[in-house]
């Protein structure tokens, strides 16, 4: 078979629950790995991928991207096709197109969004264990969208990652952020031009001590103003998180 050196940009669905993230760790389960090993498979030579975003152990993805060269001459579609048929069954590279050789999954997207999906119900759902977080107690929607309405705009989230950080900018600006209700879930949408380390579910944490009453607005205003980790709320589970999407300027998936 021919050698074409090539970069190629896929679409990567999975399901976190198994995987401890993205990033590829010695002795651990990542989706790094798996899919480095599939597209390593199917294309017989090492593939070193970019990923538009690092999820967090038990984090999914419906809109992940990941980029990479390819020296074979396969065409996008049966990269995907292939790699997927060799892939475990809680990952899939949905779809897969040629980009420029300059693209970088990371450094070029413009946007990422997440979705955190939120049991708010008497009783626990046993469909949605995996992929949406639990809260007995009633939320008061109105005051989540007030605390979303909030997060609009150029703001510090340092209040919203780990105090010891490899971060080094902590302001984001964030585009999108809405609660909406579909029956007894809670989903909070949420978009902005990066993310830091723990950023949404530290922000879905401390919106719920807002929606149950425990905290008040003006509170959660003034952690946005660069306030401490300590002082915001926990890290809502995992299990609820998706990376949903992530924009780029000439580029399509």
């Amino acid at each position: 078979m021919s050698r074409t050196r090539r970069k190629l940009a896929a679409l990567v669905e999975y399901d976190g629950t198994d995987f401890d993230g993205w990033a590829r760790q010695p002795g651990r389960r990542t989706v790094e790995g798996e899919l480095a090993r599939a597209l390593g498979t199917i294309l017989r030579h090492p593939v070193k991928l970019t990923v538009a975003g690092r999820t967090d152990a038990g984090v999914h993805a419906s809109g992940q991207v990941a980029s990479f060269f390819s020296e074979a001459a396969m065409e996008p579609d049966e990269v995907a096709y292939r790699a997927t048929a060799v892939l475990p069954k809680d990952v899939a590279v949905r779809r897969c197109v040629s980009a420029p050789d300059s693209f970088d999954a990371r450094r070029d997207a413009r946007s990422r969004s997440y979705r955190y999906r939120l049991v708010n119900a008497p009783t626990r759902s046993a469909l949605d264990r995996r992929y949406a977080a639990y809260v007995a107690r009633p939320l008061d929607l109105g005051l989540l969208r007030g605390a979303a309405d909030l997060v609009l705009g150029l703001h510090d989230f340092t209040a919203f990652t780990p105090t010891k950080s490899y971060h080094t900018r902590f302001t984001r600006e964030v585009s999108l952020s809405c609660w909406e209700r579909e029956g007894e879930v809670l989903v909070y949408s949420v978009t902005a031009d990066s993310f830091m380390y723990g950023m949404v579910r530290a922000l879905v944490g401390t919106m719920i001590e807002v929606g149950d009453g425990s905290r008040s607005l003006a509170s959660f205003a003034e952690l946005l103003g660069g306030g401490r980790r300590s002082g915001s709320g926990p890290s809502a589970p995992a299990r609820g998180l998706t990376l949903v999407g992530v924009e780029y300027a000439n580029l399509t998936l």
